[in-house]
């Protein structure tokens, strides 16, 4: 099947070819036209010149009798250039007849004729100037120069026949070149009106159903393609929607990140000061021992050490309210610690089981610290009961520093587990600000998303317009099509 593209080519090469060939025919005939227009110019001009000749022969003739009958030189004024001319014309006419051996012939002739009747113009003139005007009468009056006349007359007519006839039949050639041409391009020219015509109306025709098939295309196509912009343009609002809740509940758990890294570091705080005074506790255990063992040396001096024994329990007592003041609020840390972990999710696993486990701790501290109160209690009793008597004293003591050991191990096992809780909560520390930073991240995200989605919306709504758009004018297209069809059709 011929493209649309492929008929207008083949139509203008047609067309192109066709006036190749009537500006070829037009340009033979003008080129034959312009060859035998000189050709005709040539044999006019051939004319003039033995038409000069004969004239030229003519007046040296009469000049000539006209001197004969008066004497007067005044004829030869003008009789000496009359020849010299004719001697420059048979000259010319020879040169313009080369091309003609007719002529030429005729001018071989004709040269010997006009030389002899010069000859005999110049001897009648010197007759005259010698022996006077009844000689050269006699002479001229024999009529050997009228044969002479009649012979140079003859050929000359018959150079001129030959020329009229060369006349007549170029001008034949140029009427029949010029009618060739008028015909060729009359007719051609018709032709390619005629053919144009026909190529443009069918051309026009092919073209119109090849559109139409194509704007039909166009349209069913442009409201594919709008619905498929309705589809992405409700999407994209959706989307929209959805990333604007992403962003605030990211925005939320980012605020609660920063919550939970605030209580860690708070956690932490508290760690380090029950290390310091679990430490302080292991001191004050450790002096508390040593004074048992220098009352084991001097039991002689019990009585009088008793009120510093008194002042050394009281001491441990206010100790003992700090560890377990420490130890209830290490409780309530450790259970903030595991709600917090429960919101936290995933990453708060592993901070809810040290949570548990310093809540473990603080539990056994808590028991541990009620137990060493009622070791105090009984080192008040054994005091009391010391000061009845030594042995019974000695007995105590002795039961104290076996108690004293446990409380000792008991504050080491105490500031070990505090340490573990210390290392814990700043794990948990730096957990809570990588986590927070990885949010701020998701964050930043999450809104360059929103922002994408904003720009994928207002692209989607551009699309849309664009298919209506198109929708729109294919459909004028086609009317436009349609009804440039049929006016063709009804001008048909």
């Amino acid at each position: 099947m011929w493209t649309f593209g492929r008929k207008i080519a083949v139509g203008f090469a047609v067309a192109f070819a066709l006036l190749a060939g009537i500006g070829t025919v037009a340009y033979q005939s003008i080129d034959t036209i312009t060859k035998t227009s000189h050709w005709v110019a040539h044999s006019q001009t051939v004319r003039d010149h033995i038409q000069k000749i004969v004239t030229d022969m003519n007046n040296a003739e009469s000049l000539q009798r006209g001197f004969i009958i008066t004497g007067e030189e005044s004829f030869l004024d003008f009789y000496r250039p009359g020849l010299e001319s004719v001697h420059k014309e048979i000259k010319i006419l020879r040169e313009l007849t080369s091309d003609n051996p007719n002529q030429e012939k005729r001018i071989d002739a004709l040269e010997p004729l006009i030389e002899a009747r010069i000859a005999l113009l110049k001897l009648h003139i010197e007759q005259r100037r010698r022996v006077g005007l009844e000689v050269a009468a006699n002479d001229i009056k024999s009529g050997e120069g009228k044969k002479l006349m009649d012979n140079i007359a003859q050929l000359t007519d018959e150079m001129l026949n030959e020329e009229n006839e060369l006349l007549k039949q170029r001008a034949g050639e140029v009427q029949s070149a010029s009618d060739g041409a008028k015909s060729a391009i009359i007719w051609g020219t018709l032709f390619c009106l005629l053919f144009v015509t026909a190529t443009g109306t069918f051309l026009t025709r092919s073209l119109s159903r090849q559109i139409g098939s194509a704007v039909s295309q166009v349209q069913s196509s442009s409201a594919e393609l709008q619905a498929t912009a309705n589809q992405q343009a409700t999407g994209a609002k959706e989307q929209a929607t959805a990333m604007n809740e992403i962003a605030t509940t990211i925005s939320e758990l980012l605020a609660t990140s920063r919550q939970i890294a605030e209580s860690a570091q708070r956690v932490s705080q508290i760690a380090d000061q029950t290390t310091k005074a679990a430490r302080a506790g292991d001191g004050t255990v450790g002096k508390a021992n040593a004074s048992i063992l220098s009352i084991r040396q001097q039991v002689d001096l019990i009585v009088s050490h008793m009120l510093d024994l008194g002042k050394k329990s009281q001491q441990i007592g206010a100790v003992l309210d700090i560890v377990s003041e420490l130890a209830e609020q290490t409780n309530i840390l450790a259970i903030n610690a595991t709600i917090e972990a429960t919101g936290a999710g995933e990453a708060g696993k592993r901070f809810a089981v040290v949570a548990d486990e310093i809540r473990k701790l603080a539990d056994r501290v808590s028991g541990s610290t009620k137990e060493i109160r009622t070791l105090i209690d009984d080192v008040r009793s054994a005091v009391n009961t010391s000061v009845m008597t030594t042995e019974t004293g000695s007995k105590s003591v002795d039961a104290g520093s076996r108690q004293f050991d446990d409380v000792t191990s008991a504050f080491k096992q105490i500031a070990d587990l505090v340490v573990t809780t210390t290392e814990a909560a700043r794990e948990i520390e730096l957990s809570t600000k990588q986590q927070s930073s990885a949010v701020e991240q998701v964050n930043v995200a999450i809104t360059s998303a929103a922002q994408a989605t904003k720009e994928n919306e207002a692209s989607s709504t551009q699309v849309l317009q664009t298919s209506s758009q198109l929708a729109s004018l294919s459909k004028e297209l086609l009317q436009l099509v349609q009804s440039r069809t049929a006016g063709m059709a009804h001008g048909a």
